[in-house]
């Protein structure tokens, strides 16, 4: 299938991404690193699991999954769940809380020009990005490919010229959303064709054939996807992990277009109307919601 050239091929610009649903083998471990380390409050009790958020959004789905296995590092599945904060000082609070929770879960940060990025892992080994976007009219474009880098960003440095009394006091009152899901996958071309050919994302920047990023309406990145790990990986195993990515869209129409985009390339889907669930090649669950 050829790469969409008509605005009807492509996901709607103002699409957001929505909870990330994991499953989870330790529910007590899991839920405590997400509220304490990372200062999010329990939203709502239901589906036997917990979902995690702030001012009432949810944005983590922790589903008990009992009996299954950690994936192995090879396999695809989840790279990191990106937290997109509102400001700079609210970034700092939440990683500070999250590296004196844990220090050994902090496994690095980076300037990418878009963006000031601090990675950490949960118990159960899923990756989490805490991250500040720089305004819009600040990121540089060659073409349709924003220019992004990974550039040294010092948490030391950065937590004493952010961190505030105020925003630790106010950690959980601030907002945060998800910014960005990020996958491991076995090639990257086979992401391309089902992401950007299939699915209408746009795609925003690419990293030596190792990694893509894709995106809706001119935002750095909705989602990415690499082979770093996972190069040459099948399918997925029912592993505990990444249950599923949900993608939030404005209306119901826009559901259906990508019902009927899913249907003309033959990828299974299930659609109930409001909103449609399917799978990538690996068998990454995906789900797209009207908001």
């Amino acid at each position: 299938m050829s790469s969409p050239t008509s605005s009807q091929d492509l996901l709607p610009a103002d699409l957001t991404m929505g909870t990330v649903m994991l499953k989870v083998g330790d529910m007590k471990l899991m839920a405590d690193y997400y509220q304490r380390a990372l200062g999010l409050d329990i939203v709502a009790e239901q589906d036997g699991g917990l979902y995690l958020g702030r001012r009432q959004k949810p944005l983590v789905h922790l589903a008990p999954a009992p009996g299954l296995n950690l994936p192995g590092r090879g396999e695809a599945g989840l790279f990191h769940t990106a937290l997109l904060f509102d400001d700079q000082a609210s970034l700092a609070a939440t990683v500070a809380t999250a590296a004196q929770f844990e220090p050994q879960s902090f496994t690095g940060s980076a300037d990418h020009l878009v963006s000031e990025a601090f990675y950490f892992n949960d118990p159960e080994g899923n990756g989490v990005e805490l991250y500040w976007d720089r305004p819009r009219e600040l990121w540089a474009w060659d073409g349709k490919k924003v220019v992004m880098d990974s550039l040294a960003l010092p948490p030391q440095r950065y937590l004493q010229e952010h961190l505030t009394q105020s925003s630790v006091d106010g950690q959980r009152e601030a907002g945060a959303g998800v910014g960005h899901v990020h996958l491991q996958v076995g090639d990257v071309q086979s992401a391309h064709d089902f992401y950007v050919d299939t699915l209408g994302f746009e795609k925003t920047a690419g990293w030596h054939g190792q990694a893509l990023f894709v995106s809706a309406g001119g935002y750095h990145h909705h989602m990415a996807m690499n082979v770093w790990n996972s190069r040459g990986a099948g399918p997925r195993h029912d592993t505990l992990g990444l249950g599923e990515v949900l993608i939030e869209v404005p209306a119901g129409d826009d559901v259906g277009a990508l019902a009927d985009r899913l249907k003309a390339a033959r990828v299974e889907a299930h659609h109930t109307g409001a909103e449609l669930r399917f799978e990538d090649p690996w068998r990454n669950g995906i789900r797209v919601a009207v908001r």
